[in-house]
């Protein structure tokens, strides 16, 4: 099992902007990166489906995006640091949901049970 921790979320005003990271660790992420793979964000709003957010191609970085998101947030990924980011900014009160990182090889990449490991969640609250 691939360890993933997120980190970075908080109480924001519309508007805003927040910084989410996910840091991928153990021994099962070293057999990951053997191989093609992705991460991807998602979250999930009270009363509401885990909603896909966005996903990166680990070696390639090609992105895809929810159009939720599209021109406000932008995932990223920093190889060396095992890490992944989403830097969120133009907030908006909609935004507001627990985050998810996830690491998975399956497509598509907006579905959530084509991921195999899960971080525990990260709050963001946005304030209208």
């Amino acid at each position: 099992q691939v360890v993933l921790v997120e980190s970075g979320g908080g109480l924001v005003q519309a508007g805003g902007s927040l910084r989410l990271s996910c840091a991928a660790s153990g021994r099962t992420f070293s057999s990951y990166r053997m191989l093609w793979f992705r991460m991807g964000w998602f979250r999930q709003a009270p009363g509401k489906e885990r909603e896909f957010v966005a996903a990166i191609s680990w070696t390639s970085g090609i992105t895809d995006y929810a159009d939720a998101v599209k021109g406000r947030f932008t995932i990223s990924r920093d190889n060396p640091k095992n890490t992944m980011y989403l830097q969120m900014n133009f907030l908006k009160a909609e935004d507001t949901a627990v985050y998810y990182c996830a690491i998975g090889r399956r497509p598509p990449a907006i579905l959530a049970p084509q991921y195999d490991d899960w971080g525990q969640g990260t709050q963001v609250i946005v304030s209208s």
